[in-house]
């Protein structure tokens, strides 16, 4: 499945997916197994971790917190990833790609609520003001970054003038945009 995790390279001819669509090797072609319960469920679950960057510990922790909130376990757990940093910067436009929002959280290019963060996984709360440090030289790629922007979600309200940018609520189930089925994952970590 495409997933778009390499920018603006999913969108050309040069996408891997398009040009080889079918498994490595010499048998790639011939035959194509049918996935069915397990496999489908650890698919799913793969997707969602290769989609939002986060190891298998990680992902392990990020499900534990959701099945103790409560509600909907898997709805739960999609907003705990959309709620990370890196993520937040692609929804708000201010990255091409989530790989361009971890480098330039990681090199501390972003304030959240006027204190310079560098942990891409930082979790943002409602209420919180992110900001562009001044004087950074990533500016003209965060300027580049804004133009390619197309709709921001309700949850978030941005000033592309200014890099400044607000959470405005927890987002809600329809307005994630992952293609992934959270309740395939909520089986998968049930057993």
């Amino acid at each position: 499945m495409k997933l778009f995790l390499k920018g603006t390279k999913c969108f050309s001819e040069k996408c891997p997916i398009e040009k080889r669509n079918f498994a490595p090797g010499q048998h790639g072609r011939d035959r194509k197994p049918k996935i069915v319960g397990y496999g489908l469920q650890l698919r799913e679950k793969q997707k969602a971790k290769r989609i939002y960057f986060t190891l298998e510990s990680q992902f392990r922790a990020y499900y534990e917190k959701a099945s103790r909130q409560p509600g909907i376990t898997g709805e739960n757990l999609l907003a705990l990833l959309e709620c990370r940093l890196d993520n937040v910067m692609v929804r708000l436009g201010f990255a091409a790609s989530r790989r361009q929002a971890r480098q330039l959280v990681r090199h501390g290019h972003w304030t959240v609520n006027g204190r310079r963060v560098d942990i891409p996984s930082y979790q943002v709360r409602p209420g919180d003001v992110i900001a562009i440090k001044a004087d950074t030289p990533a500016m003209q790629v965060v300027r580049d970054a804004t133009e390619l922007t197309g709709q921001i979600p309700a949850w978030l309200q941005a000033d592309h003038e200014s890099l400044t940018a607000k959470v405005l609520r927890k987002p809600e189930r329809r307005e994630v945009a992952a293609p992934v089925q959270e309740q395939l994952i909520v089986e998968l970590y049930s057993k």
